[in-house]
C-alpha cells in the first residue's frame, strides 16, 4: 500500500487475481501457456488478460506517477488473490476479519473488457454465480451393453435426459421457481443496455458459432449481461478411447453452472436445482449432487462520483467516452466487497471480448495495456480532485 496522500485524501482499493485457469489443452497453444510471447501487438500467455495483464496496469501507474511527482494525490491499497478462479474461498473469510485493513472509500478491479480497441466501456453490473457437480451412478460397475442392455438403466442416458430437461429449445430455464426472484429490467435500464454499439455480425463472427441463439423476447445484449444461464461445462463417463467398447457406464459426472441476476440467491438456486433434479431422476440411478462455488450478482451506481472520475479518464485516454454495460460474468470479491466492507466498484477493464480468456492463445491487446496505465493514473487523479 501507499498511505501518505493524508487523513482527508480518499483511499482506494486495488483488487486483482494472479490464478488463472488451467491451460488445457496444451497441443492447441502456439506457444507454451507459461512462456510469453509477443506477436503482433498482442501478448500471449495464460493470464496475460485474466488477470495478470489487467491489475499490472495499476502497478504501473502507481509506479509511474511516484517516479514523477514523488507522491500519490489519494492512498491506495493493494489486494491481490490466487483463488479467484477456483471460488475465492480464503477470500471470503479474510475480508469480513479484516475491515480495519483494507478500509478505503473506493474499489477499483480490472477484470472485465471493453467494446474494443478504441471503444472503451464501464461495466457497472455482474452476473452473479451457482456452481454444481452432478454424479449419477447405476450399476456398481461397468457393464457388458449385449448382456445387461435393456434391463440396466445407463447413467449417460440418464444424464441426457435430465440435462435435456433442464431448458427448452430457446433457453428458458425449466427450474420451478428459477425465475421467481429475478429482478426485471426497468425500461429506463432496457434502453440504456441497448445503446450498446454491439455488431452482432461482428461479435457472431469471433465467436466461431453459425448463428446466435437464446431467448427470443430479450435482446442479445440483454442476454449476455442482464439474464440468467444454465450451461452444462463438462461431462466425464464412458468410454472414450481409440476404438469401440460396448459397455454401461457405472457411473457418469457433469459440471453445470447457473449464471446468476441481482436478488436471485446462489444458495436459493441450488436448493431448488436439487429439488428438481431429484424429482426428475429415475429410481434406477442414485443422484449426488455437490458443492462447487456461489455468488450474487452485483450492481453499482453508474452515477456516482468514482464512476463519473473513470468515465472522464477513460475518455481522456482513449479519446471517446465510454459506454456503460453490464457483463456476463462474476467477480464474487465485488459482491464481498459491497456486503462486508460497504464498498461500492469501479469495474476498469482493459480486456477485449476475443482474448481468449479460459482458452488455448489468451492474449492481451498491449496497446490497450498502455492506454490503461493512462487511465488508471488520470482516474487517481479525478477521484482526488472529486473528493478535494
Amino acid at each position: 500500500d501507499w498511505l501518505h496522500a493524508g487523513d482527508d485524501a480518499p483511499t482506494v482499493l486495488i483488487y486483482g487475481h494472479y490464478d488463472v485457469q488451467p491451460a488445457d489443452p496444451l497441443e492447441l497453444w502456439t506457444t507454451p501457456p507459461f512462456a510469453p510471447d509477443v506477436r503482433d501487438d498482442y501478448l500471449y500467455a495464460r493470464g496475460a488478460s485474466d488477470d495478470k495483464g489487467q491489475v499490472y496496469i495499476h502497478v504501473k501507474a502507481v509506479e509511474a506517477y511516484l517516479q514523477t511527482n514523488g507522491r500519490l494525490p489519494v492512498n491506495v491499497k493493494f489486494i491481490v488473490e490466487g483463488e479467484e478462479e477456483s471460488g475465492g474461498e480464503s477470500l471470503a473469510a479474510f475480508i469480513p476479519q479484516n475491515g480495519d485493513l483494507l478500509a478505503a472509500d473506493i474499489a477499483v478491479v480490472s477484470d472485465t473488457s471493453i467494446l474494443g480497441p478504441e471503444q472503451p466501456a464501464i461495466v457497472y453490473g455482474l452476473r452473479g454465480i451457482c456452481y454444481l457437480y452432478l454424479d449419477i451412478t447405476g450399476p456398481g460397475h461397468d457393464l457388458h451393453s449385449g448382456s445387461f442392455g435393456g434391463g440396466i438403466n445407463n447413467p449417460l442416458n440418464v444424464l441426457g435426459h435430465i440435462i435435456a430437461k433442464l431448458k427448452d429449445e430457446d433457453g428458458h430455464i425449466l427450474i420451478p421457481g428459477f425465475y421467481d426472484q429475478v429482478r426485471p429490467l426497468s425500461d429506463e435500464e432496457r434502453a440504456l443496455i441497448n445503446q450498446l454499439p454491439l455488431d452482432a455480425a461482428k461479435w457472431l463472427a469471433e465467436t466461431g458459432a453459425p448463428a446466435a441463439w437464446g431467448e427470443p423476447e430479450y435482446t442479445l445484449v440483454e442476454r449476455l449481461g442482464a439474464r440468467p444461464t444454465l450451461d452444462v461445462h463438462g461431462i466425464i463417463g464412458g468410454y472414450t478411447g481409440s476404438g469401440g467398447k460396448t459397455v454401461l457406464p457405472s457411473s457418469v459426472h457433469a459440471k453445470i453452472s447457473m449464471r446468476l441476476v441481482p436478488d436471485q440467491d446462489p444458495e436459493e438456486i441450488r436448493q431448488a436445482f436439487v429439488e428438481y433434479v431429484q424429482a426428475i431422476a429415475p429410481p434406477s440411478v442414485h443422484i449426488t449432487i455437490s458443492g462447487g462455488h456461489g455468488a450474487k450478482a452485483s450492481m453499482t451506481p453508474y452515477d456516482i462520483p468514482p464512476m463519473r472520475a473513470a468515465a472522464a479518464a477513460y475518455a481522456e485516454s482513449f479519446g471517446k467516452e465510454p459506454v456503460f454495460m453490464r457483463e456476463g460474468g462474476s467477480i464474487p470479491v465485488v459482491g464481498l466487497f459491497q456486503a462486508y466492507l460497504g464498498l461500492e466498484t469501479v469495474l476498469m477493464g482493459f480486456g477485449l471480448h476475443d482474448d481468449r480468456i479460459h482458452s488455448p492463445n489468451e492474449r492481451f491487446y498491449l496497446p490497450n495495456y498502455y492506454r490503461g496505465i493512462e487511465t488508471s493514473i488520470r482516474f487517481l487523479e479525478k477521484y482526488a480532485l472529486l473528493n478535494g
